[in-house]
């Protein structure tokens, strides 16, 4: 179902406590309908536990934009959709979105199976696509510019997986995934690490719907590795970690921060996820972004989806203010206008930078996520990582680098 954050979603994302804009009552300088832009976010389904977070961040953007007067002179809606971390429910709601509530924007998106099954709608339409999706085919797609993310690819992500499995000292790796649209990627770029480094590796793709891998790992094992990565999600890799355990397993395990979460490490025993690393994109913590997204969206440790939303939210908006109109096409043309604007003012928060704007100024946003800067392609530049790992049942910071 689709409908405005500002009269239901706050019931469905669970954000009940959300205090919410009266749009109706503002005086806004033109008087016209509002700007609609989207939150396509996993409600529920594997992704389940990051979008009600990415939405609040999505809608305290909104809510502080509205307080600033609005943009281009009109108040700012949000419309909600549960993507239910499944392309086929993408592709339902997305249509909806794009028909129905004529949106400007489509972010939040989570999983990278939704953003591929979007984002021909959205390119066909001219509807700005910025997600936080991982896979490295996305922007290699004919998206026709309609299309950024905030997430690292996979290119980069799986460089760090194998540089950090040989900094731990490992020379086989073994990596065990469900089919997803990033496993390839991911998997050859820590080959490429690993054997840049005198080591080896092997994958072996397993059903997400099964509940046991003790063949799997049987294989794994036959391997003889010192280092397994886990590639899946959080309902196989809650299965997955009970199974190593069982299996005896002792070397160094490694997986992404999204699915060994303190949800998981909560709800297994204790032995079976002490000492597992995380490895995920870092939020810019800090910097005087992510201090305010902190306090304005009411969290004091964020994940880095819901900093990316924050961001992507900001920069939708900030590019409609640049542009003097509410399209797909103004953020198409302007998103970089505003994100890298070369000389440009630095700003950190919608309120900065659309009052910047409104001055006739150039703008450089650098947000709660970092530095948001993108090539032609679509992807993000450069971003931090956070390492982490599970000690005494709480994940514990090792570094950001």
């Amino acid at each position: 179902m689709s409908f405005s954050l500002s009269r239901r979603a706050a019931l469905a994302a669970g954000l009940g406590g959300l205090a919410l804009p009266m749009l109706g009552r503002q005086a806004f300088a033109e008087g016209q309908g509002p700007i609609r832009i989207a939150a396509l976010s996993p409600l529920t389904g594997a992704g389940g536990s990051y979008g009600p977070s990415m939405v609040k961040a999505i809608q305290a953007v909104v809510d502080e934009a509205n307080k600033a007067g609005g943009v281009i002179g009109r108040p700012v809606e949000l419309v909600v959709e549960d993507d239910q971390t499944n392309p086929e429910a993408a592709v339902r709601a997305m249509r909806k979105l794009i028909d129905v509530e004529k949106v400007a924007a489509v972010m939040g998106i989570w999983a990278s199976s939704s953003a591929a099954a979007v984002a021909p709608l959205c390119w066909e339409s001219k509807t700005m696509m910025l997600t936080c999706a991982g896979a490295d085919a996305l922007t290699n797609l004919p998206h026709l510019g309609y299309m950024a993310r905030t997430q690292p690819n996979t290119t980069l992500q799986g460089r760090k997986f194998g540089e950090f499995a040989i900094a731990q000292g490992a020379k086989r790796v073994f990596m065990l995934s469900p089919q997803t649209p990033f496993v390839q990627s991911q998997f050859e770029n820590i080959t490429a690490a690993v054997k840049a480094a005198g080591g080896e590796t092997e994958l072996l793709i397993y059903d997400d719907k099964k509940p046991s891998y003790r063949s799997e790992l049987q294989q794994a094992l036959r391997f003889k590795p010192d280092a397994i990565v886990l590639g899946g999600y959080l309902p196989d890799t809650t299965v997955l970690v009970k199974d190593l355990l069982r299996a005896g397993y002792t070397g160094t395990r490694i997986a992404f921060a999204y699915s060994v979460n303190q949800k998981l490490v909560e709800s297994v025993p204790a032995e079976a996820v002490e000492g597992i690393y995380t490895i995920a994109p870092s939020p810019a913590e800090g910097s005087p972004a992510f201090a305010h997204m902190t306090d304005q969206a009411g969290t004091k440790t964020p994940d880095p989806y819901s900093t990316q939303c924050y961001d992507q939210a900001t920069l939708a908006l900030l590019a409609i203010q640049a542009a003097g109109e509410a399209t797909g096409l103004a953020i198409h043309d302007n998103l970089r206008k505003v994100s890298q604007g070369a000389g440009g003012v630095k700003v950190s928060t919608i309120t900065e930078g659309l009052a910047a704007l409104k001055a006739g100024k150039t703008i450089d946003f650098d947000g709660a996520s970092g530095p948001c800067d993108f090539t032609d392609k679509g992807d993000i530049v450069d971003c931090q990582f956070r390492y982490e790992q599970v000690k005494g049942g709480k994940l514990t910071l090792l570094r950001i680098a």
